[in-house]
């Protein structure tokens, strides 16, 4: 077997987030966006000792409970993976997957596992339970007519029109095509990253599913002035389902392909909404963070309010909770009428303000909410705490903070988790000092896709007295030696938010070796950097003279180059 080989199999499993798995003369072959039981034809794009990776040219077979897609957009659009099978075969891929991952953690150190598994709880709706999207535009293809969704799967630039989308309420739909249709008929371009012209950039939408209030934030550059009052009224005219409340603008010239806020205008209504959640209500902004399944929110909530247990079992509201990543403080919330206090800590300033004024909007006083970095924030706080929630970002927690918050020795930490190999990671710390995965469950927020929430408690004591030195030190190796958790670790699944457009050349170099195998200079991520209206800081090799020749890089190696670009969130 060799790099551009065609070979035929069957996918065995899944491996997460979306590897399927299939055996080709006893090497293992990793097939993205693939499903159990299909029999696929494709080529392989990297070979290494006893593995290697491939693309799907055809699917030669469907599995045998494939179904149809309810989705015209499925396989095209690159949001969904498992629409083409019954929601009962999507919860046990998801379900397995964590149970295996956080398996692993034990069986890595030569240990049984030990702790109770509670399966997969579904999510509420299986269809329309988005309550927030970041729509893109573009084209289709080069050159195309205007479009207005979701990037193309595998694509860098073409957008694919998802205008039948089956994740989203139906107002989502009717406010995209009156939108499209407008820019359209005005002939208004949307901005080109790689020329830097343009105007349209995104279309934010968010809905209420308790209050049915929405609110939409036509996103463009300062590159063009245009007529907005017409839009504006094509949207008072819709029949939607919900109540439309706001109608933003909002100005964004950075060259990162993200929804950032240069300056807003209230174009009609209002810049925020309400929702509900659990019996508590809260105000949402344009950019408020808030769980994209307000249904499946519950769901998860509820189950780490019943894992925390009770608080007051001396009767007196005596504890002193840490809500640690507390986002809009929706968990803090839930937790202030059984606790003395609440301390939330949140990155985000803007997150930080919407939760102060949540706790003030729901009548809880006894909640404190802090901006900053979760890691030099522990420091300040004179209050320890009883009880620890951690809801962190999708790489998990930073080494760092981890061990601070294990010295705090608290009885019992409850762990949301977003990405379960980050949460295994971290597992094998808190094992190695002291603390027991007593139960587990898997929760599915998100259903369609690959991805699955996990709710973890654990508990500190029921492994007798540990030597602290002895367990930093322990903690300290598997922290170096990442073979001791079998996570499958990739560049490509990391979620690197605190590198979001501050990539260094070497981490560009390693993702773009990891994907296509392909090595690149210096010289060319600056060359790129450069065609972009980057800064190329001190990497970038200046001729000596006008008339000197550089070597140039090759378009595959430019295409690369702008993957990881898209990937680190530099364009």
């Amino acid at each position: 077997m060799k790099k551009g080989e065609i070979v035929e199999g069957v996918i065995e499993r899944i491996q997460f987030p979306n590897k399927g798995i299939m055996s080709v003369e006893d090497t293992k072959v990793i097939v993205k966006n693939t499903i159990p039981g299909q029999k696929v034809s494709c080529r392989i794009t990297k070979k290494k000792k006893g593995r290697a990776e491939a693309n799907v040219l055809e699917v030669l077979e469907k599995a045998p409970d494939e179904i149809a897609s309810p989705c015209p957009h499925f396989g095209i659009c690159g949001g969904c993976n498992y629409q083409n099978l019954p929601y009962e075969a999507q919860l046990s891929i998801k379900e397995n997957q964590v149970k295996q991952i956080l398996d692993e953690v034990y069986i890595s150190q030569n240990q049984k596992p030990d702790y109770v598994f509670e399966g997969i709880k579904p999510s509420p709706i299986r269809y329309g339970y988005r309550n927030k999207m970041e729509f893109s535009f573009g084209d289709a293809y080069k050159d195309g007519p205007l479009s207005l969704g979701m990037h193309k799967r595998g694509s860098f630039y073409d957008i694919v029109t998802v205008d039948q989308c089956q994740i989203v309420d139906p107002d989502f739909r009717k406010v995209l095509s009156a939108v499209l249709t407008w820019g359209q008929e005005n002939d208004i371009p949307f901005y080109h990253r790689m020329r830097q012209t343009g105007y349209l950039r995104h279309l934010l939408v968010r809905r209420a599913v308790k209050t049915g209030e929405l609110m939409v934030a036509l996103v463009t550059t300062t590159l063009g002035t245009y007529d907005l009052q017409p839009l504006v009224n094509e949207l008072c005219k819709l029949d939607l389902t919900g109540k439309l409340v706001g109608v933003l603008h909002t100005y964004n010239d950075s060259v990162a392909d993200v929804v950032k806020n240069d300056k807003t205008e209230i174009l009609y209504g209002q810049d925020y909404f309400y929702e509900e959640l659990l019996g508590l209500r809260f105000k949402i902004t344009e950019f408020s963070f808030f769980q994209t399944n307000s249904l499946g929110a519950e769901v998860l909530y509820e189950t780490a309010r019943s894992y925390i247990g009770s608080l007051n079992e001396n009767g007196e509201k005596d504890k002193i909770v840490y809500d640690l990543y507390s986002g809009t403080g929706t968990i803090a919330q839930l937790m202030a009428p059984v606790a003395k206090k609440v301390i939330g800590v949140e990155i985000i300033e803007e997150a930080v303000e919407a939760a102060k004024k949540n706790a003030e909007l729901n009548g809880l006083h006894n909640c404190e909410f802090i901006a900053g970095d979760v890691l030099k924030v522990l420091d300040t706080i004179e209050e320890k705490p009883d009880l620890i929630i951690l809801d962190p970002p999708r790489d998990g927690i930073h080494p760092k903070a981890l061990t601070k918050i294990i010295d705090y020795g608290v009885d019992r930490i409850v762990y949301i988790s977003c990405k379960p190999t980050s949460l295994a990671r971290d597992l094998a710390v808190f094992e190695a000092s002291g603390y027991k995965m007593e139960k587990a469950v898997a929760v599915d927020m998100f259903p369609g896709t690959v991805h699955v929430e996990t709710v973890v408690l654990l508990s500190k004591g029921a492994k007798g007295p540990v030597d602290l030195c002895s367990a930093r030190t322990e903690v300290e190796r598997r922290l170096v030696d990442s073979r001791k958790v079998k996570v499958d670790f990739s560049l490509e699944d990391m979620d690197l938010s605190e590198f979001k457009g501050n990539a260094t050349y070497e981490q560009i170099k390693a993702y773009v070796l990891e994907q296509t195998e392909l090595k690149v200079s210096s010289l060319y991520i600056a060359q790129i950097k450069k065609r972009c209206g980057l800064d190329v800081g001190e990497n970038f090799n200046l001729p000596k003279s006008e008339n000197a020749r550089q070597p140039q890089c090759t378009p595959e190696k430019e295409e690369a180059i702008m993957q990881a670009f898209k990937h680190f969130g530099i364009v």
